[in-house]
């Protein structure tokens, strides 16, 4: 018969100091530069039906009904009865931005375009993933944030579009033309839509929303977000103003009006639930050996 196995001392001090590794200070330090990361509200069928409604009245409003709607003579048209202009000083001298020839004014229409409705986006979503990953979000997280995004666009554009219909605007370059040629232009429907910018709304709700949902959400180095969104958000009010499309008071009424969307819309629909995760990283395994016996233990986080 084998007699009992009496653990060696030092087994014994080894089992215990691997025990508490977990408790130790370096361990507890490195946990808690870990980001906790924030759960927002959101219920996708709720999310999908606001969005998807209000982007269809948004589409369908631009696409289909504009004709119908749009305003077929200006309402605001910064001239007095007998035909003085009173354009403010401001947009005077904001208009000093616009393109000096037709093809300047043309490629700066293009360029806003091209950012407003694809660089913009794509660059915002981007730099949220990234900043997302990098805290350790789990993957459901990007695409609950990019429909918050989304959501904050569309319904700061509804508003907008409602806004140009009532308030009939002219636009800069219709209001210089001589009133027998304002009909003549490429879009008629489009000559009296110039309060507020469009464009500039569209791009400050997107930056916005993804730097509020960034801060609700925890993220790390979310300063990114405003560092890349902000400067193109600017960029393209600029160039909306280089194309002759809008004055300088309608660029800053939408930057306005759509950072005022993109905080309203995660703060109000989508608050923090109160729940917390912790980032989406491996596991760690521990191999601890069992004093007083010839075994090993696993531990770990899974």
């Amino acid at each position: 018969m084998l007699g009992s196995v009496r653990p060696a001392p030092t087994a014994v001090v080894l089992a215990f100091l691997l025990a508490l590794a977990p408790l130790s200070p370096a361990s507890a330090q490195e946990d808690s530069k870990q980001p906790t990361l924030h759960e927002l509200r959101f219920d996708w069928k709720r999310d999908g039906l606001i969005t998807g409604t209000a982007a269809a009245l948004w589409i369908s409003s631009e696409a289909l009904f504009k004709d119908d709607l749009a305003p077929a003579q200006c309402r605001w048209c910064d001239r007095a009865p007998d035909g003085t202009d009173t354009l403010n000083r401001l947009d005077r001298w904001g208009r000093g931005l616009a393109g000096e020839t037709e093809q300047s004014r043309k490629r700066a229409d293009t360029w806003s375009n091209v950012l407003g409705f694809a660089v913009v986006p794509a660059s915002i979503l981007g730099v949220q993933y990234a900043v997302g990953r990098g805290s350790g979000m789990p993957n459901r997280f990007f695409a609950e944030d990019a429909t918050i995004i989304l959501q904050s666009a569309v319904l700061a554009s509804v508003a907008n579009q409602t806004v140009k219909f009532i308030v009939g605007r002219e636009r800069p370059f219709v209001h210089q033309l001589p009133e027998d040629q304002k009909g003549l232009t490429a879009h008629p429907s489009d000559n009296n839509l110039s309060f507020y910018s469009g464009h500039t709304n569209l791009m400050f709700s997107m930056v916005v929303s993804a730097g509020t949902v960034a801060a609700m959400r925890g993220y790390e180095h979310q300063g990114w977000i405003w560092a890349v969104g902000l400067p193109l958000a600017t960029s393209v009010g600029l160039l909306r103003m280089g194309a002759d499309k809008h004055y300088l008071t309608d660029v800053v009424t939408g930057a306005v009006m759509g950072s005022a969307f993109g905080v309203a819309v995660p703060l109000l629909l989508h608050k923090r639930t109160g729940a917390t995760t912790g980032p989406d990283r491996p596991g760690t395994v521990r191999m601890m050996p069992m004093a007083g016996a010839h075994m090993a233990g696993i531990s770990g986080t899974f």
